[in-house]
This record gives structure tokens, sequence and C-alpha cells, in this order.
């Protein structure tokens, strides 16, 4: 009788998935990967997983990650301490060439291995890869120096298109190529992802982080905003409840949002399966920008 009911609620979630799954059918999805959900090894069994289904099921993802913690394992076996400047890891020379190094080979190799592993197809593409990612040395209003981080100036989205035509998932490292200096430049993993939200017209934004989302006390999980219109978001910066951290990455979702993209999330990674109760189901995760 149990078994009976197990295979009844399991069917009664598929039906209910149904809408979604013909809302999204044929259309782009970008997920930012990141944070917690890159460490813990039954959230990235669970993304992965997510990721498969939706491109088995016809939606066009495309995954752009990150790679901080491989990044300072890295520095700390050459014996190098990593540097933040502003909230961005400053990069010299050196430092560059691990980030190019670990992003663009290790990681991005090992995401498409386990895409596999889980029955799916994942292509890794470097930012470099067809001039995906172009960017000019990053400054600021300050004179602040970054090092070699780069400020995207142009995407250059068809080899992201020609791996999607293809049937698989395009696996995005956030390295850039240098249009201002013989060099690539390490590239914020939020603003790579919106930039290619935007460029490929996409239905969606996801933006995976540690935390629930935009929150009214970042204290109180319970004053979680989970619907947020762009207008709403300058007073909300004035008011201070957008701060710090989070500032970034919601100019990340206003911008995609303003160039078209539908919908943006920042949601909680260290949710399983976040991804699919987002797109598959009437709960949703985390904050919708719209």
């Amino acid at each position: 009788m149990n078994t009976e009911l197990d295979a009844e609620l399991k069917a009664r979630i598929l039906v209910e998935a149904l809408p979604y799954i013909q809302k999204y059918y044929g259309q782009t999805v970008v997920v930012k990967y990141g944070g917690n959900a890159m460490i813990n090894e039954d959230l990235k069994d669970a993304v992965i997983h997510d990721l498969v289904l939706l491109n088995l099921v016809g939606i066009r993802v495309v995954v752009v990650h990150g790679g901080g913690p491989e990044i300072n394992d890295m520095l700390s076996k050459i014996g190098k301490e990593p540097k933040f400047v502003n909230g961005l890891r400053y990069t010299d020379r050196e430092t560059m060439d691990i980030v190019q190094m670990v992003l663009c080979g290790k990681v991005n190799k090992d995401l498409v291995t386990l895409l596999a592993k889980a029955g799916g197809r994942g292509i890794g593409l470097g930012g470099m890869d067809g001039g995906l990612f172009q960017a000019k040395r990053l400054t600021d209003r300050q004179g602040t120096d970054y090092g070699y981080v780069g400020d995207i100036v142009d995407v250059n989205p068809a080899s992201v298109i020609d791996v999607l035509e293809s049937g698989y998932i395009p696996v995005v490292s956030t390295v850039a190529q240098g249009v201002d200096d013989e060099t690539n430049y390490n590239i914020n993993a939020d603003t790579a992802a919106s930039k290619l939200a935007i460029a490929l017209k996409a239905k969606k934004l996801i933006l995976l982080t540690d935390v629930r989302g935009l929150m009214l006390d970042p204290k109180d999980d319970s004053t979680l905003i989970e619907n947020l219109k762009v207008s709403e978001v300058p007073r909300l910066i004035r008011d201070g409840v957008i701060k710090g951290g989070m500032i970034p990455k919601v100019d990340c979702c206003v911008e995609a949002v303003r160039s078209g993209v539908d919908q943006a999330n920042i949601q909680d990674g260290r949710v399983k399966h976040s991804i699919l109760i987002e797109l598959l189901s009437k709960v949703g995760v985390g904050t919708m920008f719209g």
C-alpha cells in the first residue's frame, strides 16, 4: 500500500511539473553555479542532476561557474596568500595564471565529467573561446587597483549557441580575453552569468548563493522578499536593506531584467534541488526579480 501511495505521489509531482516544463521548453536558462553548492558533495550531486534533468526535458540550460575555493587551495600549495579588494580577488600575474589554470582546466572539466556520470552531456568553454567574453581592465572612480580583473565590454555567444543547438550543456568558466592588453582577465561569475543571459536572450537567470535570498533583516529568514520589481531596488538600497556584497548580485539581476531577461533569481544553493524547485514547481526559491 505504501508503495502504491509513493508511486501515486511521484506521478502527481510529475504532472504538476508539466505546465512549468511547457513554459520553459526550448527556452534558455542561465545558472551561475558557485558557493557552498560547489563544495558540499550532496549539494553538488543535486545540482548536477537538476541540470541534466532540465536538459533532457528540452530546456536549454547554461552553466556559468566560479571556483574560489579551488583557486585558494592552489594558491596555498604554492605558498601564496589570497588577497581581496572590495570583495573582488586581487589578481596579480601569478594569481591570474592560477585562476586560468584552475577555472578553465580543473573546475570546468570536473563539472563536465560529473554531468557525464549523471547521464548528461556537457561541453566546457573558457570565456576566451570564440571571443565569448571580452574585457578591459576593471577600474573604478577611486582608481582602485584590482590587478588582472576584467570588466566585460562585449559578449559573443556564438560558441554557447552552437553547443546548445547540438543538445549539450555549455559549462562556461569566467576568464575573459583582454581587448586593451595582451592578457586574459579574471571575471566576476555573477556578472559573467548576467551578461551571458542578456546576450542569449535567456528566459531566466539564476544566481546560486549561500543565503536564502534578499531579506529585509539578514538575520531573520522569515523576512525573505520573494518577489521584487526592479523599480523598487533603488529605494531598498537607500534604506540599507540591500547592502554590502548583496548590491553587486542585485545589480546583475536588475541589469538582466532591464535588458530583456524575463526573470532573475537570487536563491539558496544550500537547498537541495533548489533549481528544480524554482523552475518546475509553484513553490519557488529565493528572491525573484521581474
